[in-house]
């Protein structure tokens, strides 16, 4: 029998705990629930064995073989999660923060106390991606991997797409419905897709990678028109999530908002799902896909890994996150380039923008312009040849300056 603390009673800490006290886990022993304010935490639906706290040092003087963590953020959970091995117990988190920023030297940690870490709820809530490239494709050599690991990000984007709603009101409902939290920016400017992507380098590609190294761009600036101008080029908008190795010391590494064609399995993931696709040398693609967010989703992940703890299955022995040394990050995409732009029209706009490029060494492949807009608030697309991200972002930001820019123009990469 496993004996289990539970650090967290929010709402993926409460879906554990259900889960925990069903029939189904009879191996798996819930003894402790630690939370701040504990007295209003308090269900009592739980067996009345549990011991209920708000002080963490009786979680961590107990005889329990296993901690789960599901408070998040890193502070102060890497100083419980370090205590929790040092004093002999095994982790299981689901918090990206802390694996992403400090997992390496917490699996040190557990190597060095005989104790298992796991974290397979970090990254794509009950998608078991961890296990799935640790294990089911340890035989392949992965160059490269891709994916939409953003669950909120996913929502917003497609009722854009459906039903035409501005950001703000797609944030809202996903706000409402709980999708998104009071302050978003962790999912919206791509810090959380950050974070999953530099776990899955490091697991996948062997290639563990500086978070802050990572290039992340926020959705804020996406439009509906663009998914107006994205369908009529064959393509929706995704936050993709995307690492390749170049050679053996470089990594290409971003999370940025990209057209992406309708023909991709990343095009037809929809709503709070999550996807992510490996390249393997001999597998060619694989492809992992479910819910990526909400409590019950994230739970199956969770008490996957404690009858992994069950089993006696300790994957990070063998250090799968690669250590502490970091891997060079290639920030820049070469690809096609879209480039939308809002304009108080008047000729010769087209050559002046055309201008610009040229002089940023980069090919107008087409122009697009949609009939039936005000020509005193006119959407119309330039869609560029391959060229590098840099060189088309401070070719757009240049043409801003421009005085018949009604609203700051948006670049968006296209995933070929």
């Amino acid at each position: 029998m496993l004996k289990i603390a539970l650090v967290g009673f929010g709402t993926v800490g409460k879906a554990v705990a259900r889960m925990l006290d069903s029939d189904l886990h009879g191996d798996l022993c819930l003894r402790y629930v630690f939370n701040r304010g504990i007295e209003s935490k308090k269900v009592d639906w739980l067996n009345s064995s549990v011991v209920w706290t708000d002080d963490i040092e009786t979680i961590l003087s107990s005889d329990v073989d296993v901690v789960v963590e599901v408070v998040g953020g890193q502070n102060p959970a890497v100083d419980w999660i370090r205590r929790a091995l040092e004093s002999g117990k095994s982790v299981v988190t689901a918090n990206k923060q802390v694996i992403a920023h400090d997992g390496a030297a917490l699996e040190a940690v557990a190597i060095k106390h005989d104790k298992s870490l796991f974290f397979g709820a970090a990254v794509a809530g009950g998608v078991p991606v961890i296990n799935g490239v640790t294990e089911g494709l340890s035989g392949d050599q992965v160059t490269g991997l891709c994916g939409v690991l953003n669950g909120t990000c996913n929502f917003i984007l497609t009722r854009m797409e459906i039903d035409g709603l501005s950001f703000d009101a797609a944030l809202a409902e996903a706000q409402e419905l709980g999708f998104a939290e009071a302050d978003p920016s962790a999912d919206v400017d791509g810090f959380d897709a950050q974070a999953k992507l530099a776990i899955l380098s490091a697991v996948g590609l062997g290639h563990p990678l500086n978070v802050n190294d990572i290039d992340t761009r926020s959705i804020r600036p996406i439009e509906a028109v663009d998914f107006i101008y994205a369908q009529r080029l064959g393509c929706t908008i995704r936050q993709i999530a995307r690492a390749t190795t170049i050679g053996k010391e470089e990594v290409a590494a971003s999370v940025v908002p990209m057209l992406v064609d309708r023909s991709s399995a990343l095009a037809r993931i929809e709503g709070s799902q999550n996807i992510v696709v490996f390249e393997g040398t001999n597998g060619g693609e694989t492809a992992f896909s479910g819910h990526g967010a909400g409590g019950g989703p994230t739970a199956v992940a969770v008490v996957s890994d404690l009858k992994s703890v069950s089993r006696d299955c300790s994957p990070l022995k063998t250090g799968i996150l690669g250590g502490t040394l970091t891997t060079k990050v290639f920030r820049d995409l070469t690809c096609p380039h879209y480039a939308r732009f809002v304009i108080r029209d008047r000729p010769g706009i087209i050559a002046a923008l055309a201008e610009v490029f040229s002089r940023h060494g980069i090919g107008v492949d087409s122009v697009l312009q949609e009939p039936g807009w005000d020509k005193e608030e006119l959407p119309f697309v330039m869609t560029l040849e391959s060229c590098s991200s840099t060189a088309a972002l401070d070719a757009v930001a240049e043409a801003a300056a421009f005085d018949f820019q009604i609203r700051p123009p948006v670049c968006l990469p296209v995933l070929t």
